[in-house]
């Protein structure tokens, strides 16, 4: 890492929940809305994107876990905030605080840390695993 991220070092996307975000099974009276896999999605790559400008060119961050309560729905047409907020860094780790509130309210929260990795020796250990 050119320098580890401060804390505090923040991230935001805002985006329209599309039907592409939706669940699958809205179907027979049960409505379109937001799935948490997809928000979980979206806030990975915003914590990715708040930390890329402390990498160096042959490093990437990678989701390595994740605790988040999904708190309420979304529908379609929603505008949805997600932030994110370095609040801890060791070696390779960085943690975030990670939130997303559509128009009306919280529906979202928790922590997700991400690790630090040099691409080339990622490779090789696919490359070791026969990918």
């Amino acid at each position: 890492m050119k320098s580890a991220p401060r804390i505090g070092t923040t991230g935001e996307t805002t985006f329209v929940v599309e039907t592409k975000h939706c669940i699958e099974f809205a179907t027979d009276g049960m409505p379109a809305v937001l799935s948490t896999p997809n928000l979980i999605g979206i806030l990975e790559r915003t914590a990715r994107q708040a930390i890329a400008p402390f990498l160096d060119v042959d490093e990437r961050s990678v989701g390595v876990e994740i605790e988040m309560r999904h708190l309420a729905p979304s529908p379609l047409g929603a505008i949805v905030t997600v932030t994110t907020r370095v609040i801890h860094t060791t070696g390779r780790f960085v943690d975030f605080q990670v939130e997303a509130r559509d128009g009306q309210e919280l529906i979202a929260r928790g922590v997700h840390k991400r690790a630090v990795i040099r691409t080339g020796s990622f490779q090789q250990r696919l490359k070791n695993k026969g990918g």
